[in-house]
């Protein structure tokens, strides 16, 4: 079964004001998410992350094409009670509580009493709230609304979970917690949907990844299949490096940079092998810090391969 799947999804915009004209936002999406899985929907900025999101919650509607969550229709009120929704910048009323917040969306999904009241606490332990959830909206941080934005998505233990730069405006801590609660939900067989611009988030997270850029989809699948991950070198960090030592890491081919103390980053070649690289520290009499492979990442597969153009536009 397919949780997600888009079959020629269009979105154009009327633009212009006198003469308006349409502007491609999204152009013949075709994409496929099994059940079950942690998928990356990637892109630069303005590239038709939100607006697929936005089209698959039916917040705005196609100009041509059709999307199913679950194998129905994305209009099926039925298969709604099975998603949640996380969007860019969650906005809720300002005046309650997080507590009150989340009892009046569970009582929305028949959440009723000590249920209630059990699962709201749950989620707000998940979501790093403390002391804090008895406090009014207004007071809270761009972080905290995001938090709890977080929690309201997963108020009706949904199958499929979207969320739109969830990590957006969150510290290190912040950005942990999330990537464990997406883990969990992989781990208990829901499929999560997250748009992000921060490849690293993927790197960590995701079965497999889409790239869009220009409304167009780039690229999509595994990354063992996108990114080989070869080996191109070693960085090495040692300790205890004297003038002759560098001058002798030079003499050897070894890019070395002071970093201070004695100190020094090296940069070996791919040709070297890591027994080489230890061996090289030791020739020179240095204290091997660290060592590390420099490998293909998916950052270099988006520079690589996404090139965002002017959109399209037709008279």
């Amino acid at each position: 079964m397919h949780a997600i799947r888009t079959e020629g999804l269009t979105k154009h915009y009327s633009v212009g004001f006198w003469r308006s004209r349409p502007y491609v936002a999204l152009d013949n999406l075709n994409l496929e998410v099994a059940a079950g899985e942690v998928f990356g929907f990637l892109g630069p900025n303005g590239a038709g992350k939100t607006t697929t999101l936005k089209l698959l919650m039916q917040l705005i509607f196609p100009t041509a094409g059709r999307a199913f969550i679950l194998d129905r229709p994305v209009g099926d009120v039925a298969m709604r009670r099975h998603i949640g929704y996380l969007p860019e910048n969650p906005t809720f009323y300002d005046n309650v509580s997080a507590e009150e917040l989340l009892g009046y969306f569970a009582a929305l999904f028949g959440y009723r009493g000590e249920e209630r009241r059990r699962r709201v606490s749950t989620l707000l332990d998940e979501v790093g709230l403390g002391a804090e959830r008895r406090l009014q909206l207004r007071k809270y941080s761009k972080g905290m609304i995001q938090r709890v934005g977080l929690a309201q998505a997963l108020i009706n233990d949904p199958d499929v979970v979207f969320l739109d730069e969830p990590m957006s405006g969150l510290d290190p801590i912040g950005r942990r917690d999330v990537r464990d609660i997406i883990l969990r939900l992989r781990d208990r067989g829901a499929t999560v949907f997250f748009s992000s611009h921060i490849l690293g988030d993927a790197e960590t997270l995701c079965n497999r990844v889409g790239i869009v850029a220009g409304g167009k989809l780039a690229a999509s699948g595994s990354l063992a299949e996108m990114v080989p991950f070869r080996i191109r070198g070693w960085d090495l960090v040692l300790a205890g490096v004297t003038a002759d030592a560098a001058a002798a890491l030079a003499a050897r081919g070894a890019a070395a940079t002071a970093i201070g103390d004695s100190r020094y980053h090296v940069v070996l070649p791919s040709t070297a092998s890591s027994e080489e690289a230890i061996a090289l520290a030791k020739s020179v009499g240095a204290e091997l810090v660290a060592i590390n492979p420099v490998r293909d990442t998916l950052e270099d597969f988006f520079m690589a391969h996404v090139q965002q153009g002017p959109r399209r536009s037709f008279d």
